[in-house]
């Protein structure tokens, strides 16, 4: 109760403080009474959808949108009220001067200026649009990035190999089936010899990938597809009634993996083999740093391959790179992760600028890096999940060709 008595003084001290800007602009009154009726409807909606019980802390597609519109709402007013508390440090300023240095007789505050608040509703409509796009077209708007990336001791018959890599699907957050059906078809045109999915296939529970079976079905790869769980893959984000159902509810994943089609691997290994070489395939369970689970085993997902083989490793959450796997004795050529998502908000203009807040969580938050020796491609993400939008970072299908020499300069 406490945190939402906290939410509802910030939520109504923001609201009002921006509300200035707009009276300042216009004296409609029927506009005033829009902005109000606007402020009322999405915190009421943001409110009754979760404090309901119905669905305990699934985020469902309704509440995702509730906290959509929230959060375009506050950003709005979060980039306003700091303009005008400006404006208002500096008519206080003016007002002292005028009453105790000038000796003006009665203390006087100069009013708001129309055109600083024309500035700040200017610069805050910025953010508020881009999150109400990012809900409309931006969570859709999926993009094929192509990477060629060289190994000196990659067998010559994978020189020219494609993978094609998809991550975090959350299908529990879609509401559109002919996006998704595009967005399959997508990746079937890359015609790769490989795909790797590397984890959280839904947000909490096998269910919600039921309406979308028939549709990752049509999935395919001549080399076969290869998937490994991600955190919201087992089952942790909800109350369950009972250990077993939580049990049940992984198991049940597992099966529709195997259905769809993919070769889920468990800290296990495979091989794919091509005129007479191949290379290892690893995928270990979730691990990851920050209270995340952490059942991955390296050491067991890598015990039937040889320290010489050429390796490519599945592992959902790209800290295990950073703390364990560039660290382990057997050399990893390329690992393949995801699970940031790149926060679904940030800036990309290749070759100028790649921002996103989650940088500040992750030191490899999206695409490709190199470190002693080894590499990362950390996947943005098929889906979405919590703001059931993107804005910036786009949804990704990765497809990485393999050469075998060095990188030309």
């Amino acid at each position: 109760m406490t945190r939402w008595i906290i939410f509802a003084i910030v939520y109504i001290l923001l609201t009002l403080y921006g509300f200035q800007a707009i009276k300042t602009i216009t004296k409609h009154s029927w506009i005033h009474y829009f902005y109000i009726g606007v402020a009322i409807i999405v915190a009421g909606n943001f409110i009754y959808q979760f404090t309901g019980a119905s669905e305990g802390r699934v985020l469902s597609p309704i509440k995702s949108y509730a906290f959509g519109f929230l959060l375009s709402f506050m950003a709005l007013n979060l980039v306003l009220v700091p303009i005008l508390f400006l404006e208002d440090i500096i008519r206080g300023v003016f007002g002292v001067y005028d009453r105790f240095i000038a000796k003006r007789e009665v203390f006087y505050i100069p009013e708001r200026r129309k055109f600083v608040s024309q500035i700040a509703l200017g610069l805050a409509a910025i953010p508020f649009t881009s999150l109400l796009y990012g809900m409309y077209k931006g969570k859709y708007n999926f993009r094929v990035l192509k990477y060629t990336l060289h190994f000196e001791d990659l067998p010559q018959a994978f020189d020219g190999y494609r993978i094609t890599q998809i991550s975090d699907i959350h299908s529990g957050s879609f509401d559109n089936k002919a996006k998704i059906e595009y967005a399959v078809d997508l990746v079937n045109e890359q015609q790769s010899d490989v795909l790797l999915f590397t984890g959280d296939m839904v947000n909490n529970k096998a269910t919600e990938m039921l309406p979308w079976k028939k549709t990752f079905e049509r999935l395919k790869a001549k080399d076969g597809k290869f998937s490994v769980l991600g955190n919201h893959d087992y089952g942790d984000y909800v109350d369950w009634p009972s250990k077993e159902e939580k049990a049940q509810n992984l198991e049940d994943l597992k099966l529709i993996q195997k259905e769809i089609g993919f070769d889920l691997l468990l800290n296990e290994s495979r091989y794919l083999e091509k005129n007479g070489e191949r290379i290892a395939l690893v995928g270990v369970e979730n691990w990851g740093k920050g209270g995340f689970k952490k059942s991955g085993d390296l050491k067991k997902a890598a015990e039937n391959i040889d320290p010489k083989d050429f390796k490519i490793l599945m592992s959902h959450d790209p800290s295990h790179w950073d703390e364990v796997v560039i660290q382990d004795d057997y050399h990893y050529h390329l690992t393949l992760s995801g699970h940031t998502h790149g926060m679904q908000f940030g800036i990309e203009i290749p070759g100028w600028i790649k921002w996103s807040p989650v940088k500040w969580r992750y030191k490899h938050w999206a695409g490709i890096y190199e470190e002693l020796g080894q590499t990362i491609n950390v996947n943005r993400g098929f889906g979405y999940l919590g703001y059931p939008g993107r804005v910036g970072i786009w949804p990704e299908i990765t497809v990485i060709e393999l050469k075998r020499g060095k990188k030309e300069a």
